[in-house]
């Protein structure tokens, strides 16, 4: 049995770890004690690691866990809209401490944030890696790594009629949890590195669609423009030739 290690235990990984735990042994970091007890307790090796965004006396020593990993996701963080390019190292010098030279298959999980809020389509090659800072620096330390430029994280019970949404004519740029780990395992299946993908849902529908679905309220499409960006999958698909269990992002509350 293989062996994955997820940096960064939380909402996604929770989702992630029952999918892949049939074929994988998992591994995890968390930031509490309690969470790590958690884990611990069904069966996820889970010890507590920070990643701060300052430079430490001393090093991180390395994983104890890592020799023996086949694959690591990464999920912390690694964005300067959550801190300044300074700060972003000094996280990223902290994280390689931890995991060393790694070898083996690596996933950073980016997000479809980093691309700029402007009304038009986007794929991989209108920003490539070297114009985001973090995923660069990322790259340069782990040439394997494969990037996922995620969008919103959604399903089980993140749901868009549960929040105060604004703009609602603008598409969204959903993902479902499930559709990320299946895409993960088929890329661990295919040995796949070096990747950069968006993983966003293939439609794009407006927030006010996606919340009346959720509703059950009668929506006419033909009613409003969609504005807004919309963050395109045609790569993940063509190269990977992966079917998505969720496409749209009106029928995630679907069971």
């Amino acid at each position: 049995m293989k062996k994955i290690g997820i940096i960064g235990y939380g909402w996604l990984g929770a989702r992630i770890a029952p999918v892949i735990s049939d074929q994988y042994k998992i591994y995890a970091t968390t930031t509490t004690s309690e969470k790590a007890d958690e884990l611990n307790a069904k069966g996820i090796d889970a010890i507590v690691v920070n990643f701060p965004d300052y430079q430490l006396n001393e090093p991180y020593p390395q994983w104890e866990a890592l020799e023996g990993l086949d694959v690591l996701i990464i999920t912390i963080p690694i964005s300067e809209k959550s801190c300044c390019v300074s700060s972003l190292y000094n996280r990223i010098q902290n994280l390689s401490s931890f995991i060393g030279d790694f070898k083996g298959q690596l996933f950073l999980m980016s997000s479809t944030g980093v691309y700029p809020d402007v009304s038009q389509e986007f794929s991989e090659e209108d920003l490539p890696f070297e114009k985001v800072s973090g995923e660069r620096m990322v790259r340069n330390k782990y040439p394997q790594v494969n990037i996922l430029r995620l969008g919103g994280l959604m399903g089980d019970n993140r749901l868009l009629k549960n929040y105060n949404v604004s703009n609602l004519d603008f598409a969204v740029n959903h993902i479902h949890y499930k559709d990320i780990a299946g895409i993960l395992l088929k890329m661990i299946e295919n040995e796949t590195e070096t990747s950069l993908y968006n993983v966003t849902a293939l439609l794009h529908p407006s927030k006010a669609q996606v919340i009346n679905a959720q509703k059950n309220i009668e929506y006419k499409e033909e009613a409003a423009e969609i504005k807004g960006k919309k963050i395109l999958s045609s790569k993940l698909v063509s190269e990977l030739e992966y079917v998505f269990e969720y496409p749209d992002p009106r029928k995630f509350h679907e069971i």
